[in-house]
């Protein structure tokens, strides 16, 4: 639905209602617009106004006696319209580049103090995630023969890596077919990405390798673990504790389930690699693919580096959360990291220009 849909009497009560929500956790009811002075009409015209949101998707009524609470559009329609800017004090920003800057050695330093940053500044739990992007490459194979059942994988990465992987066959390993293996290997599969590795080419592989086919299995199998292992992504959390304070949560079962999806990192991954705004994202609820976190909402903004996207740094909380706070803290951590990483950039721009003047 688009603003335009809603009159501004309709936004003024929206947004009362979810601040309200945000800060209580309980319905909010006319009474309480009323009696906090947010509009200047009647209590019958304010709940004739929320019946009406109601109607058009946009509150809930959990109980018939009780007040309202936003639903997932109203909390949407808040994100995209309604919320303001949140005013960080000079004091905020200095520190934010302060513990940013003493940490910019490395990028998982960064990202990692970035989500403690963003913990702190939102009382939600941090997420720093490194990912996936399928840019990992074989530059060589060699396979090396243990014993009739046995060989080993040795595989060097277009980033100079060496890693080994041994292999157990269930059947002798025929004459010849482990160096009949590394030469498909090396012409078929170096330089592809995971991505490009497609059942047609594993297919071609085993026709080639005839009575040896059944090494091939295995052996892709030792590729995809080694790109998944350097190029794989990463999360890590601070302040997982935050969430305790939420009754949101207050279901053991359901902030188990949560807290396995997050230990085991893969679904979020997905999710997060999958995005392609270069802005600021906000999932609410079931608008995440993840089902777990139909009751949370995941606020995240990408950290660019010459163009591409090297990590993200985002919160974790309750559908309600204070997004104006959120919004504004991932805006100016975001922004304070990008302006860092231009003054290295300029920095080494005029090193390498000073040395090519000498």
């Amino acid at each position: 639905m688009s603003n335009h849909e809603l009159s501004e009497r309709k936004k003024l009560i929206l947004k009362a209602i979810v601040e309200a929500h945000i800060e209580g956790g309980e319905p909010v009811g006319s009474k309480y617009i009323m009696q906090n002075n947010l509009l200047a009409c009647s209590s019958a015209t304010i709940r004739n106004e929320m019946a009406e949101l109601e109607q058009m998707g946009y509150l809930v009524q959990p109980h018939t006696s009780a007040g309202r609470v936003p639903s997932e559009a109203g909390y949407r329609f808040y994100v995209d319209a309604l919320v303001e800017h949140y005013a960080k004090t000079t004091r905020e920003v200095v520190q934010i580049n302060q513990l940013l800057r003493a940490k910019m050695d490395e990028l998982d330093q960064i990202l990692d103090t970035a989500s403690r940053l963003a913990s702190t500044m939102t009382n939600y739990t941090g997420i720093a995630i490194k990912p996936r992007s399928n840019s990992v490459t074989m530059t060589k194979f060699e396979v090396i023969p243990m014993d009739e059942n046995n060989f080993a994988m040795v595989m060097i990465t277009s980033g100079g890596a060496v890693k080994t992987k041994k292999v157990k066959t269930l059947q002798p390993i025929p004459d010849g077919a482990l160096k009949t293996l590394a030469e498909i290997f090396n012409s078929e599969l170096c330089g592809l990405g995971a991505d490009m590795i497609t059942l047609p080419i594993i297919m071609r592989i085993e026709s080639e390798m005839r009575e040896g086919a059944f090494l091939v299995n295995p052996a892709v199998k030792c590729v995809y673990e080694v790109m998944n292992e350097i190029d794989g992504g990463e999360m890590k959390l601070s302040g997982l504790n935050h969430l305790l304070k939420y009754p949101e949560y207050a279901d053991t079962d359901q902030l188990g389930e949560l807290l396995g999806t997050l230990e085991s990192q893969e679904e979020i991954l997905d999710l997060v690699s999958a995005t392609q705004s270069d802005d600021i994202n906000v999932l609410i609820g079931s608008e995440s693919s993840v089902k777990v976190m139909n009751n949370s909402s995941l606020v995240f903004k990408p950290i660019k580096k010459d163009g591409r996207t090297v990590g993200y740094v985002g919160v974790l909380g309750p559908r309600r959360m204070n997004y104006k706070q959120v919004l504004e803290a991932l805006g100016d951590i975001g922004g304070s990291i990008a302006w860092m990483i231009d003054e290295d950039r300029r920095l080494g721009d005029g090193n390498k220009k000073e040395e090519d003047d000498r």
